[in-house]
């Protein structure tokens, strides 16, 4: 059940943050981004938290459920999205 709530959170987390840092990255817009574009920003988001997640504790810097995996997720996710989003304009 851990694992799957893990998932899930890390989902969310990651879906939240990408979508956040497409919307809100500064600078001149020449259109409204299209669904593709926040689609692809929740999915690097997420990979991208989940990929901390586990390097994180492959390495040894945390454990499972502790505040840094969760805090290194989170920042992840926001610098990817953000470079996804500088990228994409």
């Amino acid at each position: 059940m851990g694992v799957a709530m893990g998932f899930l959170a890390f989902l969310v987390i990651g879906g939240l943050t990408g979508v956040l840092a497409l919307a809100f990255y500064p600078g001149e817009r020449k259109a409204k981004p299209k669904a593709k574009k926040f689609l692809m920003a929740a999915l690097i988001g997420f990979l991208s938290a989940l990929a901390s997640s586990y390097v994180g504790q492959f390495t040894g810097f945390f454990q499972s459920g502790q505040m840094l995996e969760w805090l290194s997720a989170i920042a992840a996710s926001c610098l990817t999205g953000a470079i996804y989003a500088s990228w994409s304009r």
